[in-house]
């Protein structure tokens, strides 16, 4: 039960790369790796390095099709999981800043929501299952 979120990470990723071929702005795609158990010393290097609570975890750091927003976030949740107040403060913040900022609760909807912006094809749409 508590790796859904990452499964559902690791499907929109496998999908995305099977159709880098047909849209190469899916190359670009990447996870910021901030959830997870890290023990104190990892948890500090990474703060160390930068890292900041709440930040999505999914980027597209492309403008979209229309040209009206800068690049895609995506903050995966599954379940009755929400954002919490930092990742909403995030997506907010985000959003201002003319990004196309969403909460996605499936691998199918992120990819939907990527194919949307990215103004894909219907045949680029993911099967239900990967």
């Amino acid at each position: 039960m508590r790796h859904l979120e990452h499964d559902q990470q690791v499907r929109l990723f496998n999908w995305a790369r099977s159709r880098e071929l047909e849209c190469p702005a899916l190359k670009y795609l990447f996870a910021v790796p901030m959830g997870g158990q890290r023990n104190k010393i990892t948890a500090a290097r990474l703060k160390a390095e930068g890292a900041k609570a709440g930040c999505p975890d999914v980027w597209l750091p492309c403008v979209d099709a229309a040209h009206s927003f800068h690049g895609l976030v995506i903050e995966m949740k599954v379940g009755r999981n929400r954002p919490t107040v930092a990742q909403q403060d995030w997506l907010t913040w985000l959003t201002a800043q003319d990004y196309r900022a969403e909460v996605c609760f499936s691998w199918v909807q992120a990819a939907q929501v990527i194919c949307e912006y990215l103004a894909l094809p219907s045949d680029m749409l993911p099967l239900e299952e990967m």
